[in-house]
């Protein structure tokens, strides 16, 4: 049986050959947060069409998007090209919903387990309090809910350290962390595309809430992720001209850090910086 994040990022091939496809979906209105839908669940519904327009480049290796506009629920079309294939695979895509462009992006497709070679890194994977003592967001308040319903489609553990915005005491550092899982499916690289945009905007650690419009999302995913909880760490260091920075990790179960990302988004609406 079919997960919810496979059925709402399911999507059609109307026409397909050497140079390209044209996919049809139906975007759920239940991936909603604010004034649309969350942008991981548009990219990862690119990320799928990508992925069937080149089946044997099966991974993201990397994505960047930018939003045109607000996706909304209901009928989308996405058109994908082919600009080169060969030991990866470079695509362009553009999600449109009702003939207007939402998004336009270019990614890079492979496959990870055509990669070896030595991995060296001096990342370390966060201290997150354990899952039972963090705050599950099934347990947000019912005001919350309604404006975010993302949040009834994933679960999110977020760590008490940095969940002070949540009873009006930001800590001003601008980072928010948490354990994630879809509640029906362990991760892939395509829930990965998901992961890097499901927590709530880091400026709420600074003290700011509302809605924070991405404008610019680039993912890049490391690693197939091992079976689990997945942790995923946001943070900022810059608010400018209305806008701000979001940088993301993504760690699996078995300490892999196995997506990263930046999003450049405005400054929450109702807010000026």
């Amino acid at each position: 049986m079919l997960s919810d994040f496979d059925r709402h990022t399911a999507v059609t091939a109307t026409s397909h050959d050497d140079g390209g496809a044209v996919f049809s979906a139906d975007l759920d209105a239940g991936w909603s947060v604010g004034g649309g839908l969350n942008g991981g669940y548009l990219l990862a519904n690119i990320g799928r069409a990508l992925q069937q327009t080149v089946p044997h480049h099966p991974h993201p290796f990397s994505v960047s998007a930018y939003y045109v506009g607000p996706g909304v629920g209901g009928d989308a079309t996405i058109t994908t090209r082919v600009v080169r294939k060969g030991g990866t695979a470079t695509l362009a895509a553009e999600l449109e919903q009702a003939g207007t462009a939402k998004i336009t992006a270019l990614a890079t497709y492979g496959d990870h387990a055509r990669l070896s070679g030595p991995v060296r890194t001096t990342a370390q994977p966060p201290a997150i309090a354990p899952i039972e003592q963090c705050f599950a967001s099934s347990d947000a308040p019912e005001e919350m809910r309604r404006v975010a319903p993302l949040m009834e489609r994933v679960d999110l553990r977020i760590d008490p350290a940095t969940a002070g915005w949540a009873v009006g005491a930001p800590s001003g550092d601008g980072v928010i962390q948490a354990w994630f899982r879809l509640p029906d499916r362990e991760p892939d690289v395509i829930s990965l595309l998901l992961a890097v945009d499901v927590l709530p905007p880091v400026t709420f650690d600074l003290g700011v809430m509302g809605w924070a419009p991405t404008v610019e999302l680039t993912a890049h995913v490391r690693a197939v992720p091992a079976p689990g909880w997945l942790r995923v760490r946001h943070a900022t260091r810059n608010v400018a001209g209305g806008m701000f920075e979001e940088d993301c990790e993504v760690w699996d179960s078995s300490d892999r850090l196995v997506a990263q990302s930046r999003q450049l988004a405005r400054f929450p609406l109702e807010a000026k910086a």
